[in-house]
C-alpha cells in the first residue's frame, strides 16, 4: 500500500518517547487528514505504527484519544 507518509527524524521520535515516559503535557500543532489545523494542549500516551505510518496517540482535553500522524505535526512544546 502506497502512502504519502514522510518518516520523521529519529531525534524527534525520541523526544516524543520521552514526553510519553514523563507524562508531559504538550502544546501540539498539527494538520489533520482533511487539512484542518489544530492547536491543543494534549497528553502523549503512546506511539503506534500502522501501514508503514507512525502516529502519536494523545489524550485530548475532553478525554478522547486521538491518533496524530507524526509527519502532520508542525510543532510542539511543553505546556
Amino acid at each position: 500500500m502506497m502512502t504519502d507518509y514522510t518518516p520523521v527524524d529519529c531525534g524527534l521520535h525520541s523526544e516524543y518517547e520521552l514526553a510519553i515516559m514523563h507524562h508531559d503535557r504538550l502544546k501540539l500543532g498539527w494538520r489533520d487528514a482533511a487539512g484542518t489545523i489544530h492547536l491543543e494542549t494534549v497528553i502523549p500516551v503512546d506511539l503506534r505504527t500502522r501501514c508503514n505510518e507512525e502516529f502519536l496517540v494523545v489524550s485530548a482535553p475532553d478525554g478522547t484519544q486521538l491518533e496524530i500522524r507524526l509527519d502532520r505535526i508542525s510543532h510542539f512544546s511543553q505546556a
